[in-house]
């Protein structure tokens, strides 16, 4: 064996002890007993963790999202098991307001490692940490509430794909037939930095600090067998519990979505049935786009053009041609012209269900500003300088992308006038499987799904 390899077999039993220590520290340890339930899980400001369905899907939409992928270094499904089972037994102890770890951690790290000669310190009650290895957590939210954090996981297309002509994880044969390669529609410019992902991981809060808390302690978690690929955050300021957020452009985002108090609308468009394999049904499909909007070029249009091109009044919300914004839209509402009251080429009409043969899909709609760069305008007066890389950050949910977004998306990418303002910059296609019970972790029936195919 070279060094090298070596080198490597020790990085990854170390790495396998540390994730059993995380979940076995977390209470949480596959085929263990459930953790009884804390007072803290019972607070208004926290949301359950384990349930038939992951939270963050359905879950009524939060202020900000920090969302992660990660590609796997590692070449053994056994790690990916276990990396899932020490995030699973992490993320339920975060989401409910506790840290990923116990911070007694430090603790066990002493007599486990072997580590009788490092420095330790003295707190509390006397406890002794050891401060010659990191910290159980980094900090940074041990003061703050939950803020409703959720965190919902992911799996990429690549998880089941072949490398080098090798099934990387002999997953290749559970790929669900809705996990397709979504395809280059008209005006992409990709950036493969920001685009795909074996994995993914969205954290949802009301406190962005505590959404980036959470990402940062399942990467430190993960560090050993993955690589962070690209992450984006982003934010929708809510004028109320339940009302949709205006987006970068001035106009409410999402009045048209799928209710989340609608269990029968759920299950017709977001939640996989029978139609899907064992491990994904209860689970539902995540699209993700990172997709840039020319604020400059936006903000000199005209009022009535900018209305026009949505297919909305901006102020009062109203569908064009109404006075209440709780009318539905008129699609066949005709001027004193003959002339379609909503523009055939309107954002709102080309989206709507009745354009798309009842196609909808789940948005949760948030905006990100991630300063400014340089930039060629995509359309007349096709200027070049400094503008914002500001934009929308779309995450829409749905029971099969064939019939969701991408039945969508066909239409609105050749021809929603839109279109002159906004690029899909990156995102990805993800798998997020049904959520766990306690003793169990997300994905579970998947891996045993592979092994029994082995």
């Amino acid at each position: 064996m070279s060094e090298s390899d070596d080198q490597r077999l020790r990085e990854r039993r170390a790495f396998l002890a540390r994730a059993a220590s995380v979940a076995a520290l977390s209470g949480a340890a596959v085929g263990g007993a459930p953790r009884p339930a804390s007072a803290i899980e019972a607070r208004s400001d926290a949301h359950a963790f384990w349930g038939a369905h992951q939270a963050g899907i359905a879950t009524p939409l939060q202020e900000h999202v920090y969302f992660a992928t990660f590609d796997l270094t590692t070449t053994e499904r056994e790690d990916v098991a276990q990396l899932l089972r020490a995030w699973t037994a992490a993320a339920a102890r975060l989401t409910a307001g506790e840290t990923a770890q116990p911070l007694q951690a430090g603790l066990q790290a002493v007599a486990d490692t072997g580590h009788a000669e490092s420095p330790t310190a003295t707190y509390g009650r006397g406890q002794k940490f050891d401060v010659g290895i990191p910290a159980a957590d980094s900090g940074e939210a041990l003061d703050l509430k939950p803020a409703r954090l959720s965190i919902t996981f992911g799996f990429g297309v690549d998880l089941f794909s072949l490398k080098d002509g090798k099934d990387r994880f002999g997953l290749a044969a559970q790929r669900p037939e809705a996990l397709v390669d979504l395809p280059r529609f008209p005006g992409d410019q990709l950036i493969a930095e920001r685009t795909g992902g074996d994995l993914s991981i969205q954290a949802c809060a009301d406190d962005p600090q505590v959404a980036f808390h959470a990402v940062r302690q399942l990467a430190r978690i993960a560090a050993a067998v993955t690589q962070i690929r690209w992450v984006q955050s982003g934010f929708a300021s809510l004028p109320a519990p339940n009302q949709a957020p205006r987006n970068l452009m001035g106009f409410k985002d999402g009045t048209n979505n799928v209710s989340v108090a609608d269990p029968h609308a759920l299950a017709q468009y977001v939640w996989v049935g029978n139609e899907g394999p064992d491990w994904m049904r209860g689970g539902s499909y995540l699209v993700a786009r990172r997709i840039r909007i020319a604020l400059e070029h936006w903000d000199r249009m005209k009022l009535a053009f900018q209305e026009q091109t949505v297919g909305r009044q901006k102020y009062s919300n109203a569908a064009l041609g109404e006075k209440s914004a709780l009318k539905p839209l008129d699609l066949a509402a005709t001027d004193k012209d003959g002339n379609p009251v909503i523009p055939e080429n309107s954002h709102v009409r080309l989206a709507a269900a009745a354009s798309n043969d009842g196609a909808q899909i789940l948005r949760r709609p948030y905006s990100y500003n991630d300063g400014v760069n340089f930039t060629a305008e995509r359309w007349p007066p096709w200027r070049q300088g400094m503008e914002y890389d500001a934009g929308l950050f779309f995450l829409a949910y749905q029971r099969d992308p064939r019939n969701g977004f991408i039945r969508i998306y066909e239409k609105m990418s050749r021809f929603d006038m839109l279109n002159q303002f906004v690029t899909h910059v990156g995102g990805g296609l993800f798998a997020c499987p049904a959520g766990a019970m306690e003793g169990r972790y997300i994905g579970q029936s998947l891996f045993e799904a592979a092994a029994r195919a082995t």
